[in-house]
């Protein structure tokens, strides 16, 4: 991470998927009505001669991190892309639980965070996952209590991350080490305590005073700002370059992707119709990810706090790929991980030849892969 940057935009606008217009007025008529629009079909990427699966798994969160999956799962985007494929879905709290699921066959497919899915690569030796495309830049937040205002002021303290290895996690870790403050995830010395669990007991813990602050995706950063009284300490989007780095990509079981190009074409087409209905329809987009959510959870985000998190997000198709090395780098300097060679991890083909077939420019594997 670079600490001298430009000043990023105060609101970041969402980065389209681009499809033609006609897929956008279609999902906005599904939006409207409840129903699920139909995908455009790109002839390149998902011939009659693309295998198809009977069946797709797929792991996302209950975050508006995860936008793209709420909104195109609960209005039937993905299920009516997949045409005769039948879509199962599965929420996870962390990525390293999803990639558990990878590894233990339960699922195909899942949007995670970048460092789960370097650790399901390396783990693997580089067979198990493939990242096919981006969802989500930026929104993670240090946020801590009253009395903290700088890195010293975290000597000492609690602080709570969603999971241990997972994105949010090593963020933390490395940004710590890099202004002096020592952790270990092996019984070493530590100058503050790092608390991985689920973020909403985070939150309920933030306010009865057993934290001192949580490294955590949106929208957590900002209930802990709105409803636990926390303030900003670090937003991570300051520490790269152009305020973009990865927080969330959606990987694929590369044995899935072998077997059943035509089915990850398929999901893909429905991801890029999605993104482009999000970009031509914010207000009503910000809403329809926080009735998913609230079917999900039960709980929905106040309108202040889902402001609030959705204006710290970038909804974009593009993986970032610059930003995976050194979410990679961080984690084996930390000791999260060892060192990975992560050449190989990108398999963007499908999502560049449906772009291509629209018209657009493709995404850059940054050299890890194929594009």
């Amino acid at each position: 991470m670079s600490s001298h940057l430009p000043p990023r935009p105060h609101r970041r606008t969402v980065l389209a998927g681009g499809l033609a217009a006609l897929a956008a007025l279609s999902l906005a008529a599904c939006a409207s009505s409840g129903q699920a629009a139909t995908a455009p079909t790109t002839a390149g990427a998902s011939g009659a001669s693309a295998a198809e699966a009977p069946e797709l798994r797929l792991g996302y969160f209950a975050n508006i991190t995860h936008a793209i999956p709420l909104i195109g799962v609960a209005n039937g985007t993905f299920a009516s892309s997949l045409g005769g494929t039948k879509l199962t879905t599965q929420i996870f709290n962390a990525g390293p639980a999803a990639v558990e699921a990878i590894f233990g066959g339960g699922i195909d497919a899942a949007y995670i965070g970048p460092n789960p899915s370097i650790n399901a690569f390396a783990k693997s030796d580089g067979e198990a996952i493939r990242i096919i495309a981006g969802a989500t830049s930026g929104g993670a937040q240090l946020v801590v209590r009253d009395g903290i205002t700088s890195v010293e002021d975290l000597r000492g303290t609690t602080i709570a991350t969603p999971q241990l290895g997972n994105t949010q996690d090593v963020a933390l870790r490395a940004w710590l080490r890099s202004n002096g403050l020592q952790t270990s995830v092996k019984g070493g010395q530590n100058d503050l305590d790092i608390v991985p669990q689920e973020n909403a007991q985070t939150l309920d813990l933030f306010k009865q005073g057993a934290l001192d602050g949580a490294w955590v995706p949106e929208p957590w950063a900002s209930r802990l700002v709105l409803d636990g009284g926390a303030h900003v300490l670090v937003d991570e989007a300051d520490l790269w370059p152009d305020a973009q780095f990865v927080t969330t990509n959606l990987v694929v079981r590369t044995e899935f992707l072998t077997q059943y190009p035509g089915t990850v074409a398929k999901l893909l087409e429905a991801q890029l119709a999605t993104t482009d209905w999000i970009a031509a329809h914010d207000a009503e987009a910000r809403t329809q990810a926080n009735d998913a959510i609230e079917a999900l959870t039960s709980k929905k985000l106040s309108q202040q706090v889902l402001d609030r998190a959705w204006s710290n997000l970038t909804i974009t198709n593009d993986p970032v790929a610059s930003s995976v090395q050194t979410s990679a780098d961080h984690a084996a300097e930390v000791g999260v991980s060892g060192k990975v060679d992560l050449h190989g991890i990108y398999d963007l083909t499908p999502l560049n030849d449906i772009l291509r077939a629209h018209g657009l420019p493709p995404v850059s594997a940054a050299v890890l892969g194929t594009e």
